[in-house]
């Protein structure tokens, strides 16, 4: 193993922190979080091991959909900033070791985007093909959209042209036409432009949406027959603008799918994806206090190629989606974490954070976290996930967990200086207010969640195999533990999960020996021990001894979880 290697490669075992900015810390008092009070916090991020700071959209937006709609794709909003206090942000984060990363949102536009404002003037407006239109009246879509709530179709008639033009998300949001050569020549200059600027890439919103073919004319579509070929000259264009940046893919579909969003074996597309399967069978393991649907999903991951990576999380800034559960399973979700009707939405999803969900449980929330950070991949957290804040159920859909982040125990927890009504959005209350949940109060308390969440952060950085290495899940005969072994060359660790309040002794094969720090396997497994890396106090300080069969026993409490390395006796990795 060479550790150099993982700084090629920065995202395999990187920490992502997702930031919404307006309600992360305002520095000027006007109630609306900006890229200046971003830049205060960075020290902040730094300490809790943050390696790439992702912002959500950032740019200039009538603000229908969070930012979502954007009118101009190389703006900043007036309300968080300017462009200089962006390049000073991503300057401070670089300089304490981080990166960033924005919101790439190309599927669609604003409606008052300055190209639709043309489009929709003229059926001869230069701008008309920037967007898909029909001139026939549509078919039933009503199944095909994205939030059924408040859209009844996915094409809507525009009076001034009386044509349809398609939006996949909301009507103020018409999709862009990426069969146009002209529409994939501007993405490619904003790309470029904000590569310049300093970003280390982009999280690309709704990938499988940006590439459909859904109405565009026969024509255009022949000449550009293979939308993932445009991605693949996408990802090379900004591998020649920015050879480390990355592409961070929200595709959910099923593992086969997802697969040809990386460029299949050869990858060369996504150079991350979200596991969104992953994801929503940890919640069903975890309503049923039994490891094995997320066995199941770790096993039938696709294997992806040494430059690609899966990004896990166990909450994001969208509702939690369980779209790729059954009725049945679903509803075995909302049961557990989601009963009231309040806490769901769109039938599909759940709007709720995870510590509520788990009845504020620290039991049961710190092995959530433990979980996020040994699922092989990256882990990626949510503003205000790290002190386990809690969500505004009276605010709608996905707005419940968009709350202020919560600093001190003020009214405005210490997220702005303005009184509560003028914030942007309501703090959230109840056992989840900034009286009990904040980061000033937690950083004194050595047992607090973000001192945990902290200590995860470092270990998971000092174990490049949960990254880099193979991984494979152990059979045994306990039901409710989740056993897994990452392993990159001589570097091996064991991870185990116990989903259930009862305690459980676990008996578990190994299977191969690890390697000597030289390559050499004669040892075998005489005199290799487990190393607690949590110090937990559950384990001997000198290790769990390993037969010499590679057999070994590992005793959990109630929703207990163990990081034990495989310490072979020549090793010198610091444990």
């Amino acid at each position: 193993m060479r550790i150099t290697d993982t700084s090629d490669l920065w995202w395999k075992t990187g920490v992502i922190y997702c930031v919404d900015v307006e309600t992360f810390f305002d520095s000027d008092g006007d109630g609306i979080g900006d890229l200046a009070g971003l830049a205060q916090r960075v020290d902040y991020l730094a300490e809790l091991g943050v390696t790439c700071l992702w912002l959500m959209p950032f740019y200039p937006t009538p603000g229908r959909d969070d930012g979502y709609d954007i009118t101009d794709f190389y703006g900043v909003d007036h309300r968080l900033g300017h462009h200089g206090d962006l390049v000073e942000l991503i300057r401070t984060a670089r300089d304490r070791g981080m990166r960033v990363i924005a919101d790439l949102v190309v599927n669609h536009t604003s409606d008052r985007h300055p190209w639709f404002k043309s489009a929709r003037s003229s059926k001869d407006s230069p701008y008309r093909d920037f967007y898909v239109w029909r001139s026939d009246p549509p078919p039933d879509t009503s199944r095909e959209v994205v939030f059924p709530d408040q859209e009844q179709s996915i094409w809507t008639l525009d009076d001034k042209t009386g044509e349809w033009y398609l939006h996949h998300f909301y009507r103020h949001q018409p999709d862009l036409n990426v069969a146009n050569p002209q529409v994939r020549d501007e993405i490619a200059k904003a790309i470029g432009f904000w590569l310049e600027v300093g970003l280390s890439g982009f999280r690309v919103d709704a990938v499988p949406y940006f590439l459909s073919m859904l109405g565009v004319d026969s024509k255009e579509l022949a000449e550009f027959a293979n939308p993932h070929e445009y991605l693949r000259a996408l990802a090379k264009f900004m591998g020649r603008r920015c050879g480390d940046a990355v592409l961070l893919g929200e595709v959910n579909l099923p593992y086969k799918e997802q697969l040809e969003y990386f460029g299949g074996a050869e990858g060369g597309e996504l150079t991350m994806m979200f596991d969104f399967i992953l994801m929503q069978n940890t919640y069903l393991a975890m309503a049923r206090q039994d490891a094995r649907p997320l066995a199941r999903a770790l096993k039938d991951r696709p294997q992806t190629t040494p430059d690609c990576q899966w990004a896990t999380f166990v909450r994001n800034h969208d509702e939690l989606t369980l779209d790729k559960l059954s009725d049945s399973e679903r509803q075995e979700v909302f049961d557990a974490f989601g009963p009231d009707p309040s806490m769901q939405v769109y039938g599909r999803g759940l709007k709720r954070r995870v510590p509520p969900m788990m009845d504020g449980d620290p039991r049961r929330i710190r092995l959530m976290y433990s979980l996020l950070f040994t699922l092989p991949g990256t882990p990626v957290l949510y503003y205000g996930e790290e002190i386990g804040m809690g969500e505004n159920l009276e605010a709608e859909g996905r707005m419940a967990v968009r709350t202020p982040m919560q600093w001190t125990a003020d009214a405005s927890a210490g997220f702005s200086t303005a009184p509560p009504h003028r914030l942007v959005a309501r703090v959230t209350g109840g056992g989840y207010g900034p009286e009990h949940v904040n980061v000033a109060g937690q950083r004194r308390d050595e047992g607090s969640l973000l001192r945990f969440i902290t200590l995860l952060t470092q270990r998971y950085r000092e174990c490049p195999e949960l990254g880099w290495g193979h991984y494979e899940v152990l059979s045994h005969r306990t039901p409710s533990v989740l056993a897994h072994r990452c392993t990159w060359d001589d570097a091996s660790m064991l991870a185990v999960h116990n989903l259930s309040s009862e305690a459980v002794t676990v008996s578990l094969v190994l299977g191969d020996p690890p390697l000597g720090p030289s390559g050499e396997t004669d040892q075998g497994w005489r005199g290799v021990v487990l190393v607690d890396l949590l110090p937990s106090g559950d384990y001997p300080e000198d290790g769990i001894p390993v037969a010499d069969d590679g057999a070994v026993t590992v005793p959990l409490a109630g929703y207990g979880y163990a990081w034990l390395r495989i310490q072979h006796p020549a090793q010198r990795r610091l444990i």
